[in-house]
C-alpha cells in the first residue's frame, strides 16, 4: 500500500514538474488587447478611387460579436466549434469525436481543437504538431477563457484568423472578396467565409469559386443540421449565386503597382496600418493600353519578329495613366517600360529639331537630302534613298538621316543635349555625331516625359505615379506637392515641333498612328538591324511612348517605327479616354527656361558652321 503511495506520489510530482517546465515560459494572456495590431497591408487605387491591386497582408476593423450577422457567427461555430458556449476552452466531448473520426477513416480528417484553442494557436504559439505544443494550447486556451467572456474570445478569434488571399480577420476577409463589410454579408457570403477556415488556399474564391461555393453549401448544411437555419433558408442561400469583388484593373496593371510600391512604402513611413495610395493610373486607360499591346504583338505577322513591347502614357504633367512593361505580365514581369534602356532612333531628333529651331532655323529652310561625310562618319538614310534639297518640315516627315546629322551639325550637339535634358531625359547622352540619330539608350518612360511638352504648351513634365497616402481611416501620410510650371520651350519653337510632328503623323512616318477625327503628333524612331522600334507622340491629351522589339536585341523581321509601335499607338489611343484639361495647357509660355541662345557654347558653334565639331 505505502509502496504504491510512494509510486503515486512520484508520479504526480514528476507529471507536475512535467507541466510546470512546459507551461511556465507561457505568456498572461491578460496582456493582450482586443483589437487587432495592423500589420500594414496595401490597398491601390486609380484616378477615380477604383481598386488596381491589394498588396500585403491586410487586416480591417475591429468587430464585436455584436458588430456581425448572427448568421456569419452561426456558420462558423456550426464548422469549427458547435459546443463553443457550452465548454470552457477545452471540448473533451469534441476530442473524443474527433479520435474516433480519425480512427475509423485511418488518417486524420477531423481536429479537436476549440476556437479559444485555435486562438491560443495564433496569439502565441508555433504551429509545430508536438505534445508539448498541445499541451501549451490547452493551457492557453482554459486561462483564455478565465480571463474574457465568451463573445469577446470568438471577436478575437475573428478578428485575427486568416481567411485566404492576404486577408486576416473576417472584416478584411468580406472586403476582399464581396467589397463590403462583414457587418452586411449575406447567410450565402457567410457560409462562403465560415468554409475558408478549414483550409483558406485551396477553397479561396479568388483562385476556384466553384470549389469555394462548393464548400459553403457544405457549411450551409451543417448550420441546417444544427438547428442554426432552417430548410428553406438553406435551399435560398445555396440557390443564390455569391459574386466575388473583382479588382477593376486588369493583371497587366501589375507593372505599375511593382515599379511604386517600395516608393510608397517608404513615403508612407513607419506604420501599424494599412495604407490606401492614391495614384494617377487609369484603370480604362490601361486596359486600352494592354488591349493594344496584345492585339498587335500576339499576331505574329503584326509584331514582325519582335517577343516584346512596352508603352507608357501619360498627362500633360506627367501623371502616368498607362504603363504596360511587356506582352503578358503573368510570364514576364520584367518592367521594360521603366526599366529597359534601347536606342530611340529617329525618334530622338524632336529634339534635334527643337534645338535647331530655337537656335533659329524654320521648318521652310532647305537643306540637302544627299551623302554627305565627316571624317569617317557619313550618316546613311533609311532606306537608302536620297531626294536632294528639301524643307526641314519634309525631312522631318520622311525621318530623313542626313538632313538631321547636316542641322546637328548646324546647331551643336552639346546644345541639343541640353535641350534634351530640359525637356526629361535623363539617361546619359553621348554628344558625338551618332547622338542627332539616337544612338544612346533610353528607357520608354522618360521618352514619353520628355515629349510631354510638345503637347501640354511647352512645360516641363515630371513623370509621376502616387498622388497622396492615407490611413484607411481617411488620415493623411503623405501627398505630392506639384513643383512650379517651367516653361522649357517658347512658344515659336513649341509651333513649330507641332507643326513637323502633326505633318509627320498626317502624311510621314507616322501616318499609320494617326488616330481617324483627332489631333495626332508623333515621331517614328528605328535602330540598325531593325533592333528597336519606336514610336513617341500626342493626341487627346495623352502622351505616348511605344517600343517594341527583342530582349536579347537581336534583329527583328525588318519591324521599324511605323510598324507594330504605330498600330500599337493608334489601337491605344483609339479607346485611351481623353485628357479633359488639354485646352487649359495652351497658353502662351511666360519665359523659357534655358540660356541665351548667344550665350551657348560660342566654340562648339562656330566649330558646327564650319564643319569641325559639333
Amino acid at each position: 500500500m505505502r509502496a504504491t503511495l510512494s509510486l503515486a506520489l512520484i508520479g504526480f510530482f514528476v507529471l507536475a514538474a512535467l507541466f510546470i517546465a512546459i507551461t511556465r515560459d507561457l505568456p498572461n494572456v491578460s496582456d493582450i488587447e482586443l483589437a487587432q495590431p495592423r500589420l500594414g497591408g496595401e490597398v491601390y487605387l486609380d484616378r477615380d478611387n477604383r481598386v488596381i491591386a491589394r498588396r500585403g497582408a491586410s487586416h480591417g476593423a475591429s468587430l464585436s460579436v455584436a458588430d456581425l450577422p448572427p448568421y456569419l457567427v452561426d456558420a462558423v461555430l456550426a464548422v469549427e466549434d458547435r459546443r463553443f458556449f457550452s465548454h470552457s476552452g477545452i471540448d473533451l466531448r469534441g476530442i473524443a469525436r474527433a479520435i474516433w473520426a480519425n480512427v475509423r477513416a485511418g488518417r486524420v480528417v477531423q481536429g479537436g481543437s476549440t476556437i479559444t484553442q485555435q486562438l491560443a494557436k495564433n496569439l502565441f504559439l508555433t504551429p509545430d504538431r508536438t505534445f508539448v505544443r498541445k499541451i501549451q494550447e490547452m493551457v492557453l486556451a482554459w486561462q483564455l477563457e478565465q480571463a474574457f467572456t465568451k463573445d469577446e474570445i470568438l471577436a478575437l478569434y475573428l478578428d485575427r484568423v486568416y481567411f485566404g488571399a492576404g486577408a486576416y480577420g473576417v472584416e478584411a476577409a468580406a472586403q476582399r472578396y464581396f467589397g463590403r463589410s462583414a457587418r452586411n454579408v449575406s447567410l450565402g457570403e457567410a457560409a462562403l467565409l465560415a468554409g475558408l477556415l478549414k483550409a483558406p488556399s485551396r477553397y479561396s474564391p479568388a483562385t476556384d469559386l466553384d470549389r469555394a461555393a462548393a464548400r459553403a453549401t457544405v457549411v450551409l448544411d451543417l448550420m441546417y443540421e444544427t438547428g442554426r437555419i432552417s430548410e428553406d433558408e438553406r435551399i435560398e442561400a445555396a440557390q443564390t449565386p455569391v459574386r466575388i469583388a473583382r479588382a477593376a484593373s486588369t493583371p497587366g496593371s501589375g507593372y505599375f503597382i511593382d515599379w511604386i510600391e517600395a516608393e510608397a512604402r517608404e513615403l508612407a513611413g513607419d506604420r501599424e496600418a494599412d495604407i490606401v495610395i492614391h495614384t494617377t493610373l487609369d484603370i480604362d486607360a490601361q486596359r486600352a493600353a494592354e488591349d493594344a499591346v496584345r492585339q498587335i504583338m500576339t499576331d505574329p505577322d503584326r509584331a514582325m519578329g519582335a517577343d516584346q513591347a512596352a508603352l507608357v502614357a501619360l498627362s500633360g504633367d506627367g501623371a502616368i495613366r498607362a504603363m504596360v512593361g511587356g506582352i503578358d505580365y503573368a510570364t514576364s514581369p520584367y518592367n521594360r517600360a521603366v526599366l529597359s534602356q534601347r536606342q530611340p532612333g529617329s525618334a530622338f531628333k524632336a529634339f534635334v529639331y527643337a534645338a535647331a529651331f530655337e537656335g533659329g532655323l524654320r521648318p521652310t529652310d532647305v537643306r540637302n537630302d544627299l551623302p554627305v561625310a565627316w571624317g569617317n562618319w557619313s550618316p546613311q538614310n533609311y532606306n537608302g534613298e536620297y531626294s536632294g534639297p528639301m524643307t526641314l518640315e519634309t525631312a522631318f516627315s520622311r525621318s530623313s538621316n542626313v538632313v538631321a546629322a547636316r542641322i546637328a551639325e548646324e546647331t551643336g550637339h552639346g546644345y541639343i543635349a541640353q535641350l534634351a535634358r530640359r525637356l526629361g531625359i535623363e539617361s546619359e547622352i553621348r554628344v558625338d555625331r551618332s547622338m542627332a540619330l539616337g544612338s544612346f539608350e533610353v528607357t520608354p518612360v522618360e521618352l514619353a516625359t520628355a515629349f510631354a511638352a510638345f503637347a501640354n504648351g511647352g512645360r516641363r513634365a515630371y513623370g509621376h505615379a502616387i498622388v497622396r497616402i492615407e490611413t484607411v481611416d481617411g488620415e493623411r501620410l503623405w501627398e505630392r506637392e506639384a513643383p512650379p510650371a517651367e516653361t522649357v520651350m517658347d512658344q515659336r519653337t513649341l509651333s513649330w515641333m507641332r507643326q513637323l510632328l502633326e505633318t509627320t503623323a498626317r502624311s510621314g512616318t507616322a501616318r499609320f498612328a494617326a488616330v481617324p477625327g483627332t489631333l495626332t503628333g508623333a515621331k517614328t524612331g528605328t535602330t540598325n538591324d531593325n533592333r528597336d522600334a519606336w514610336i513617341a507622340g500626342y493626341t487627346g491629351g495623352l502622351t505616348a511612348a511605344v517600343w517594341v522589339g527583342n530582349d536579347d536585341f537581336s534583329p527583328t523581321d525588318r519591324a521599324a517605327g511605323s510598324g507594330p509601335p504605330a498600330a500599337i499607338f493608334r489601337a491605344f489611343m483609339s479607346e485611351a479616354p481623353p485628357e479633359a484639361a488639354v485646352a487649359a495647357q495652351w497658353q502662351e509660355p511666360e519665359e523659357v527656361a534655358q540660356e541665351p541662345r548667344e550665350s551657348r557654347d560660342p566654340i562648339s558653334s562656330l566649330l558646327s558652321r564650319i564643319g569641325l565639331g559639333g
